[in-house]
């Protein structure tokens, strides 16, 4: 099965088209206010409304209250929710879209975090301490290869389009997710790194 591809932290209609454009199979919209791609709920929606229906529309959240969750599903057209702070598996439950739990990967123990949560996939990003993502830091790929014979993982963490191809190749995951790695500036996509992203992870079978 070829890798899907995640294009996280889109703050903008052009950048959204680019992505899809370029064979992107999913979009992320930050909803998390310290974020420099922090998007309203307005500004995601307009977005989402004009993308086609067979892109995942995932909504990124950081510890929210459960309204805040179900207002952006409501108002934006979300499909997918991502959580990315210490949500609780019951939590992630409450809602009934496609859930993905994201993990901060240290160590060997880090993955002891993802025992108890069912969602759909786990998405393994580095850790970098004060950081929540869009790092551009890569952790040890041999966790998340483990990881992956045991769930359906989405890789992200220091993914750029030049290391793309080996990362599929090494660790085999469901999907790649990347921001930082094919951004001009922090919430601006540079559109030929996603088509260099996309093609490169894609080329992988």
């Amino acid at each position: 099965m070829i890798v899907k591809v995640k294009i996280c932290g889109i703050t903008s209609v052009a950048d959204a088209l680019a992505a899809v454009d370029a064979g992107s199979d999913a979009l992320g919209f930050m909803f998390y206010a310290p974020s420099p791609r922090n998007v309203s709920l307005g500004a995601a929606a307009e977005i989402i409304r004009q993308l086609p229906p067979f892109v995942a529309k995932v909504g990124v959240f950081v510890n929210p209250a459960e309204d805040e969750v179900r207002r952006a599903i409501g108002e934006c057209g979300l499909d997918t929710l991502q959580f990315h702070g210490e949500e609780t598996p019951e939590f992630c439950r409450r809602f009934s879209l496609k859930t993905m739990k994201a993990f901060r990967v240290r160590d060997a123990e880090s993955l002891e975090q993802t025992q108890p949560y069912t969602n759909e996939a786990w998405l393994l990003d580095s850790y970098v301490a004060g950081q929540l993502g869009g790092t551009g830091a890569r952790f040890n790929w041999d966790l998340a290869t483990e990881a992956a014979r045991r769930h359906t993982v989405l890789l992200a963490g220091g993914l750029t389009p030049e290391n793309a191809a080996e990362a599929v190749r090494k660790v085999r995951p469901y999907g790649l997710d990347v921001s930082s790695g094919v951004e001009s500036a922090p919430g601006k996509k540079d559109a030929a790194k996603v088509r260099a992203f996309i093609a490169a992870a894609k080329s992988v079978q």
